[in-house]
């Protein structure tokens, strides 16, 4: 496989990486799987773990994946494109009160992300200026974009985490948090890009 695909976090200094190989390696949001990564000392405190409690892939869930795998490479470059390219659109447009991806130079991490990754990766969040109307007239007003708790498949993806995956929280401890009544979280998938922008309605 390619060394594109995009970030070694051992390579900088990681002594573990831990992956969801449920999101982008599956991509179609079809099984459970992940990896653990790490150096052969590490590993083998890991291993009676891993031989005792049995968290290990059916031989099912490993074809899907393995098979998966042969279009990895062509999927994150669209992921990646799409991303950078609606959020450079997000950071323009007069409703959107600020936008976080690691590839736009406003993002705070720009600098070390540019220096780590090879690409921006497909997750977007964005935060709207009217606040948790404004995220539940978007999420309401969407026909082609996914209403899901999966992220990383190859379909576009929406959250408004304020009415949905943080909403026991109060107002306070969501601030805290970083989640605004405006938020909205965005895992862009490989449709064409300027259908995503279409579906968003801003």
């Amino acid at each position: 496989m390619r060394r594109l695909i995009f970030q070694q976090p051992l390579e900088h200094g990681a002594d573990i990486s831990i992956h969801s190989a449920t999101k982008y390696i599956d991509g179609q949001g079809r099984v459970m799987g992940g990896a653990i990564i790490s150096s052969h000392k590490i590993i083998e405190k890991i291993y009676p773990f891993m031989k005792n409690a049995g968290p290990s892939l059916s031989p099912f869930n490993a074809w899907v994946l393995s098979k998966s795998l042969e279009t990895l490479a062509v999927r994150m470059d669209r992921h990646c494109s799409n991303a950078l390219n609606i959020a450079q659109w997000l950071e323009s447009n007069p409703k959107v009160k600020s936008v976080k991806y690691p590839f736009l130079p406003s993002n705070i991490g720009y600098d070390t992300a540019k220096k780590q990754m090879k690409a921006g990766g497909g997750m977007i969040s964005f935060e709207l200026y009217g606040g948790y109307d404004a995220g539940i007239q978007l999420i309401d007003s969407r026909e082609m974009i996914s209403l899901s708790a999966n992220l990383g498949d190859t379909r576009t993806i929406i959250t408004h985490p304020a009415s949905s995956t943080h909403s026991k929280l109060t107002p306070e401890q969501r601030t805290e948090a970083g989640i605004s009544d405006g938020l909205i979280r965005l895992s862009v998938g490989i449709e064409h890009v300027d259908d995503i922008k279409d579906d968003l309605k801003l």
